[in-house]
């Protein structure tokens, strides 16, 4: 059995009257088992950053043969790998106080695509699910008469509004564009077409990888990010989270950056749950 814990860590705080602040308990089980020998990348421990300071976490691993932390996409928290034998079983604790300064998004502008931090381009073009150059024509139609935040929370709207949360409705290779045409998804499947519309319109937007509150049924859950005024903001399609009760666990482009557990070969599912409540 491998054990590692971290004490308590505080990130430096920004200055602003709208801090806000909460504390979230996080509990994940993992259990899968394997043909043979493999390698296994993780990504399920929320992130150390700014917004969100983690007070207490410990993860527990079955015997693994190698275990190094790598940095995650974009330095947003971190990726465990592990190489496993027949089986792999994970249990994480942790307490999160979430920093979050709130900004009401539909007053942010949108910043011109030549003004834009050099690290955000990559969020403003076509990915494996999410084909904005696809989208182009529809976003003009739609809501060519928005700006900025508003334009982006009335995509949140349309999206939310026009598609069913259906669980099992989609499966790994599900795109935007499919969950378009079949208006039912989960999670991702939100946050994949909002992405999608973001980019189309010319705003960074990328995934969230989180643990929130308010998630029915609970699980991992993913959300949009975009960015507005400055810096980034998560927007749920889904209506189930809101941003003052998120943990982030990491970023990327879509849900392949942002998987919670990469098997390089057969990895069969006993069990898994998630549990996010507020912290006692």
């Amino acid at each position: 059995m491998f054990r590692e814990s971290h004490p308590a860590r505080r990130a430096g705080l920004r200055l602003a009257t709208r801090r806000i602040l909460m504390e979230i308990a996080i509990h994940a089980q993992l259990d899968y088992r394997f043909d043979r020998p493999t390698d296994v990348l993780l990504q399920l421990e929320a992130a150390a950053i700014p917004e969100q300071s983690i007070e207490e976490a410990h993860i527990d691993l079955s015997e693994t043969d190698h275990f190094a932390r790598v940095a995650a996409h974009d330095m947003i928290g971190e990726r465990i790998w592990v190489r496993v034998g027949s089986e792999l079983r994970v249990d994480y604790h942790a307490t999160v106080s979430i920093n979050r300064i709130l900004d009401d998004c539909l007053a942010l502008p949108a910043i011109p695509p030549h003004q834009l931090p050099g690290e955000t381009a990559q969020y403003l073009m076509p990915s494996r699910y999410c084909p904005s150059d696809q989208f182009q024509s529809f976003v003009c139609a739609e809501f060519d008469s928005l700006e900025g935040g508003q334009k982006v929370i009335a995509m949140r709207d349309w999206v939310h509004g026009h598609f069913s949360y259906v669980p099992g409705a989609s499966t790994s290779d599900t795109t935007a564009a499919d969950t378009f045409i079949r208006r039912q998804g989960i999670c991702r499947d939100y946050a994949h077409v909002l992405i999608t519309l973001v980019r189309a319109a010319g705003i960074p937007a990328r995934i969230a990888s989180v643990y929130a509150l308010g998630v029915e049924p609970q699980d991992f859950h993913a959300v949009a990010e975009v960015f507005l005024g400055g810096e980034w903001h998560l927007v749920d399609a889904t209506g189930m989270a809101q941003e003052a009760a998120i943990a982030k666990i990491g970023v990327g482009r879509d849900a392949a950056d942002v998987a919670f557990l990469t098997a390089y070969g057969r990895a069969v599912l006993n069990s898994q749950t998630v549990e996010v409540a507020a912290a006692s």
